[in-house]
């Protein structure tokens, strides 16, 4: 076999099995932390809840995956391969420190936001091909939302690749090395408004996993289960588990983009421990915020992104083009 091709399988094994480790127990971090905001007992039995997220996995693995009476079937079982692989492939280009990353790519950036656009795709099929007017509904909700909250991150990104001129994830990474002084979420002479930017790309990142205040597409109150009401066994564990390699995905990206990727705070020692010790406590961040606010609403939601945050960064876009021409 070609040591190219092995290289990308042994990548794509890799990145499958972080995707698995992660959504497995983040959701079990996600419930005990649930658990804690809201002074409630969470998962304690075996080993305080350490083999509840295999035990789970088993449990849907042994289902039977029954396919509603009417649905488009190939739609039905395509849909979760679609939500999960785009997400898999997205880590192959992602660096986790100077040395350890599948594949450096210069379009690194618009590799993985061109990725992150399929899952639209895939809610939109699971919703239609169920035949169900909960999950049509839900989709056509999510779709609406990643259309609203792609264009203020794009816009973010393209500030920050103004900037540092590459689309390069690893150069990105390694443009902020020196100490916290030099990350791009501190502001500087070409560009001010860099905090707010974090602000408006952690929003987005926010709504674009589908997590409270923005999941939408999963209103239990109105939609029953959303997109995925009529998925049972793996499909359902697929969704689940796209949905939180969306979310280690969501948080790599801020790393690198805002807070040094690997690099350390004082500008000693850099390594993929600094690296995880961010994307972990954003992850954190993100389980906190969706336990603390409450769901908003569906014009509440397009409203922030159409009103707010498009002309905000644009306004930075501006700014920062400006400045980069006098400085």
């Amino acid at each position: 076999m070609d040591l190219t091709i092995l290289n990308a399988v042994v990548a794509v094994v890799i990145a499958i099995a972080f995707a698995a480790a992660n959504a497995a127990y983040l959701v079990l971090a996600e419930r005990r932390g649930a658990g804690r905001i809201q002074r409630r007992p969470g998962p304690n039995v075996n080993l305080f809840g350490i083999l509840q997220p295999p035990l789970d996995g088993i449990k849907l693995m042994t289902k039977q995956l029954v396919i509603p009476g009417g649905a488009d079937k190939a739609l039905f079982l395509v849909a979760p391969i679609l939500a999960m692989a785009p997400a898999i492939t997205s880590f192959v280009t992602i660096p986790f420190s100077d040395t350890i990353v599948a594949h450096s790519m210069n379009i690194g950036v618009l590799m993985i936001f061109a990725f992150a656009s399929l899952g639209s795709f895939a809610i939109l099929l699971a919703g239609w091909g169920s035949r169900n007017k909960y999950s049509v509904m839900a989709s056509v909700r999510a779709v609406s939302q990643h259309i609203a909250y792609e264009i203020p991150m794009l816009i973010t990104v393209t500030t920050i690749v103004m900037m540092t001129g590459t689309m390069n994830l690893k150069e990105l990474a390694l443009s902020q090395s020196g100490g916290i002084l030099h990350w791009h979420i501190i502001p500087s002479l070409s560009s001010p408004l860099m905090p707010v930017s974090f602000l408006i790309f952690f929003i987005c990142s926010l709504a674009e996993t589908n997590r409270a205040p923005f999941d939408l597409a999963e209103a239990e109150s109105e939609l029953v289960a959303g997109f995925h009401t009529e998925y049972g066994s793996m499909g359902f564990g697929l969704f689940f588990m796209g949905e939180y390699a969306h979310i280690v995905i969501g948080a790599s990206l801020i790393t690198i983009l805002f807070l040094g990727g690997w690099g350390c705070p004082l500008g000693l020692y850099p390594g993929v421990w600094w690296f995880l010790l961010k994307v972990y406590l954003l992850i954190f961040s993100f389980i906190w915020i969706r336990w603390t606010f409450p769901r908003t609403t569906v014009y509440g939601l397009l409203n922030l992104s159409w009103k707010i945050l498009i002309p905000i960064s644009l306004f930075n876009l501006l700014l920062t083009a400006g400045l980069l021409k006098v400085f």
